[in-house]
């Protein structure tokens, strides 16, 4: 495809074309145009394309046309522009930029704003040049943000990498960096972290966006504290009132829809019930697995979703172009159907019910009836990002077992913490329960739906592993999930019941190399292969989806229930969402940002 033109090298040619003085490149006639920035539907508009930009929107392009010009009948069929995901990490989806970008683009999406601080926690700031050097060759637009903690909790765990104010400094300065990703040290912000108020500095001393993850349901002084520090939008809010208290503080309001968080609905409210102005409301993804993109959609997904709830379409519309591209600086470009910006255009009969026909991006068909036209070559990563995963030793039942207090008898109990999943959201509970003594270990007890947790090292082969305890898989039987994708850290995760199905898959999983596995009764019966950086695959989405289906349907014969459980394990090391996370360090108490013991004796 040809590169994106700057407006300052087309900016004649454009006057040329909507003038009639030179011929344009396409022209799509007889569309319904979605007018995100004066919020209405416009009926038989013709729009003329030149250089990958629009050239002329409005009833009649024909003085546009000349004998190469190439012309698309929309048949009355809305003209939108094209979707933009205002938060996500291409590693969630489990594939590279360019196969996220295959799976996504003919669903509608031309633009994602990329923070791929997964990567950054085990490659450090070279896993983010690759990111950012794979994005700038994408057919549709790919911003990246600078992670912004990395660690994401500095002193509760220990990384593969780490990244600060110079390295932040360093990357705001790449091509196609679009600004700080999302702060989540959110106590470091309130309280005056040196190192944290340096990155926001060097963000806003170049104007360019401030990502936030304000994780607590505190909305008191922490909170306003956190905003007064700098960030500019939110993702974590799951409540009406936080929706509503970070429009009123002017950070955008982002919804996320993913494939574990299901935080539109509630908060949309603000919106359909309350009538708070939507134009600061940002519809985005987060995290979404393969499975879903391929089985369920992207964006397009989310749209159906929010005018589900009551979002009119247009305004539902503007929540996934217009308002995310003024928010990050860029609506000169993108975000509207309008001269000057770029002919990303998606064709479809219908908004409530949203399904991409046509895809266009810079001027180009690039996807038709979800099938791409054009080619996409794959991106090579290079062999040694695909060597991650050092352990330092093979594991062995002794690492996943807990002691429990000297000279307890068999058939004793001790009182436990326990990490409580909550289904379909990121925070978990802090959970106290009363877990059987034998032979001087404390085990799980899977009446009470607790198993054990482990986390593993994997970066520096210390060896090193931590165990306790988590409720909510509700595991039945003899099995261990294990996962190499472990937010933010991206150590290995291993839960199960039975240490020694444990040591195996942990094993397992470090010999391919990292990604994600079920062990049952002594067999690795499913897995999904991530060489990359044991976070992504090199396959293309479908084929990593079908694998992640063969993984779920596993954790369903283990006993599971909960929907999306391997994105819900993959979060039960990222300490910077309340209440209880379990780090390489220890396990950690996120509302007092400490470590506590697992053994809560005396309580």
């Amino acid at each position: 495809m040809p590169p994106r033109a700057p407006w300052p090298e087309v900016s004649r040619a454009l006057v040329d074309c909507a003038m009639g003085r030179a011929p344009a490149d396409l022209v799509i006639r007889g569309g319904r145009w979605v007018c995100v920035q004066s919020g209405e539907i416009v009926p038989a508009t013709d729009l003329a394309v030149k250089h990958g930009r629009i050239a002329y929107i409005g009833p009649d392009a024909a003085h546009t046309l000349g004998p190469a010009t190439q012309v698309l009948d929309a048949a009355g069929r809305y003209l939108v522009p094209g979707l933009l995901d205002g938060h996500m990490h291409v590693e969630s989806g489990m594939v590279t930029v360019t196969e996220f970008v295959r799976a996504v683009a003919p669903r509608g999406a031309t633009g994602l704003f990329v923070d791929p601080h997964e990567i950054a926690n085990v490659c450090g700031l070279p896993g983010v040049r690759l990111m950012v050097d794979e994005a700038a060759v994408q057919p549709i637009n790919v911003w990246v943000q600078v992670p912004s903690c990395v660690p994401s909790a500095p002193g509760l765990e220990t990384p593969g990498a780490a990244l600060g104010p110079a390295e932040v400094r360093e990357a705001l300065t790449w091509p196609g960096v679009i600004g700080l990703g999302e702060m989540m040290n959110f106590p470091g912000v309130y309280l005056g972290d040196e190192q944290m108020h340096a990155e926001l500095g060097a963000t806003r001393a170049v104007r360019k966006t401030i990502g936030g993850h304000y994780a607590a349901p505190d909305l008191g002084r922490p909170f306003h504290g956190y905003v007064a520090g700098g960030p500019e939008d939110d993702h974590e809010g799951t409540r009406l009132a936080d929706a509503v208290a970070r429009l009123r503080q002017g950070q955008r309001v982002m919804l996320r829809l993913g494939s574990a968080w299901y935080d539109v609905a509630e908060q949309i409210k603000a919106v359909t019930e309350l009538g708070l102005d939507p134009r600061h409301v940002i519809l985005c993804t987060d995290d979404t697995h393969s499975g879903t993109l391929v089985n369920e959609g992207h964006l397009d997904r989310l749209l159906r979703h929010a005018i589900a709830q009551g979002v009119k379409p247009v305004t539902a519309v503007q929540m996934l172009t217009l308002n995310t591209a003024e928010h990050f600086g860029v609506s000169a470009d993108v975000g509207q159907l309008a001269p000057g910006r770029f002919a990303d255009v998606v064709l479809t009969r219908d908004l409530a019910d949203f399904r991409a026909e046509l895809v266009i991006a810079n001027g180009q068909v690039i996807a038709q009836d979800g099938q791409w036209v054009v080619d996409l070559p794959r991106y090579a990563y290079p062999p040694a990002i695909q060597q991650s995963v050092h352990l330092g030793r093979p594991l062995t039942t002794a690492d996943f077992t807990v002691a429990a207090p000297a000279g307890l008898p068999d058939g004793a109990t001790v009182r436990a913490n326990v990490i409580g999943v909550i289904a379909n959201q990121a925070p978990t509970r802090r959970l106290l329960r009363d877990l059987p003594v034998r032979q001087g270990r404390v085990l799980p007890d899977l009446a009470q739906d607790v198993c054990y947790v482990a986390l593993v090292e994997r970066h520096h082969a210390t060896g090193g592993v931590q165990v306790a305890f988590v409720s909510g898989f509700g595991l039945t039987g003899s099995c261990a999930l294990a996962s190499t994708v472990a937010h933010d850290c991206h150590h290995m995760l291993v839960v199960g019941a039975d240490p020694a199905e444990m040591a195996l898959a942990a094993n397992a999983l470090a010999a391919q190399g990292g990604g994600q596995l079920v062990v049952r009764a002594g067999q690795v019966r499913a897995a999904v292969e991530l060489p990359i950086a044991g976070l992504m695959s090199i396959e293309r989405a479908e084929v990593v989806a079908r694998k992640a289906e063969a993984l779920l349907a596993e954790y369903r014969a283990c006993g599971c229930r909960l929907p999306n459980a391997n994105i819900l394990l993959s979060f039960l090391a990222l300490a910077v969402i309340p209440e209880l996370r379990l780090t390489d360090l220890g396990l950690v108490d996120v509302a007092q940002f400490t470590h506590i013991p697992v053994l809560a004796t005396g309580l």
